[in-house]
């Protein structure tokens, strides 16, 4: 009988979810992205000019408070 591997994700509290080993995303629009790295990295702060992947932009812009003010 084989040992069933499971991917790893780790959810960080303001940055990324960490997703160990290769990753297939699919994207609200129906578009997949691929990913061969060790650990991939996806945005969830949608900020990112690469999203799904995190390009680390939530640590350069400020984040907006929950009634708009900056």
């Amino acid at each position: 009988m084989s040992e069933r591997r499971y991917a790893r994700v780790e959810i960080t509290g303001e940055g990324p979810v960490l997703v160990r080993g290769p990753v297939e995303i699919t994207v609200g629009d129906g578009a997949v992205v691929r990913s061969e790295r060790p650990v991939t990295a996806l945005c969830t702060c949608r900020r990112s000019r690469r999203f799904p992947l995190c390009d680390t932009s939530h640590r350069d812009r400020a984040r907006r408070s929950r009634d708009g003010d900056a």
